[in-house]
């Protein structure tokens, strides 16, 4: 019963705060760049005003734009019930195999650019398109990453592997840092931000997939995606830095979890947001070479859990 109520608490707090955490990254954004800039509650200003709202549709688009808003949402909160954020352990540990949460992200991925191509706008195919590439370029070094630290922990289970990990247990401690720099390089790559934002360029297709959408729809839309930049954050820490969880589902324990991740995923933000704006935008046809960079990294993971390093 206990951990059906983490579940939850997991998810709400997620829905509350996701707004949020993206508004003080653009905060963070207008600070560096000497900008005065919106307050870290616009999020919240934009998704109340969106939701009055009508909610407008193109005249060619069928079912499947109508169907991405409320899916997208609907994944990101199966996915918060089970990643761990406040707890080591899984509060629901059939959602929380690696193989699960790959497959669960990739169903909304799928359907944000088929609902691209689907609103009938150059803009928003182009945006969808990238989208798409950019999963395949990014996914292959997350999953080899992932393979790794399972092979080291004996387990694919997000908590298990935590718990391994952040005890000190597992047969190829190097191989499982190597692998956990990849997967941050992945995660960073997921999270959608600069150099690795083509699909939403604002200056190049204003916005993307996400152009056609409007009111009630839209507010959806940005809600679910920053919860998935805090659920990728969440992903990398409880297996590579579960330190601080808490090891099991009593009040005090959850709520000194709860203190830790919101203090590791700050970090883990701030340090985003700092690369995010010392950089520019690679160019489209560079971007297979940086990430195939990755899936290197990867390879040398798996070359040390071999050796058992």
């Amino acid at each position: 019963m206990a951990e059906i109520i983490v579940a939850i608490l997991q998810a709400l707090v997620l829905v509350l705060i996701a707004p949020l955490f993206s508004g003080i990254a653009r905060w963070l954004r207008a600070k560096i760049h000497t900008r005065r800039g919106p307050s870290i509650f616009q999020d919240y200003y934009d998704i109340f005003k969106l939701l009055t709202r009508e909610d407008l549709r193109t005249a060619n688009s069928s079912f499947v734009s109508r169907l991405m808003p409320p899916l997208y949402f609907a994944t990101m909160l199966v996915l918060a019930c089970g990643v761990p954020m406040f707890t080591r352990a899984c509060p629901v540990p059939a959602l929380g195999d690696i193989i699960t949460i790959i497959y669960l992200l990739a169903i909304p991925r799928f359907f944000f650019a088929l609902a691209a191509v689907d609103s009938s706008s150059a803009y928003g195919g182009i945006g969808g398109i990238r989208e798409l590439i950019i999963g395949v370029l990014v996914e292959p070094s997350m999953m080899l990453a992932l393979f790794v630290a399972a092979l080291a922990t004996g387990t694919t289970n997000i908590g298990g592997m935590g718990e391994a990990i952040g005890s000190l247990m597992q047969s190829s401690p190097v191989a499982v840092i190597v692998a956990g720099v990849a997967f941050a390089i992945a995660c960073y790559i997921e999270l959608g931000k600069l150099p690795y934002d083509a699909a939403e360029a604002e200056q190049e297709i204003q916005e993307g997939p996400l152009q056609e959408y409007s009111g009630p729809s839209l507010a959806m839309l940005k809600v679910a995606m920053s919860m998935k930049q805090i659920l990728v954050i969440a992903w990398f820490l409880a297996i590579f830095a579960p330190f601080g969880s808490a090891v099991e589902f009593a009040p005090l324990a959850v709520l000194l979890g709860a203190c830790a991740f919101s203090t590791k995923a700050g970090v883990v933000g701030i340090v985003c947001s700092l690369i995010e704006n010392s950089v520019s935008r690679v160019r489209w046809k560079y971007m297979g070479r940086q990430t195939w960079m990755v899936v290197g990294v990867s390879v040398v993971a798996l070359v040390f859990c071999v050796l058992g390093i």
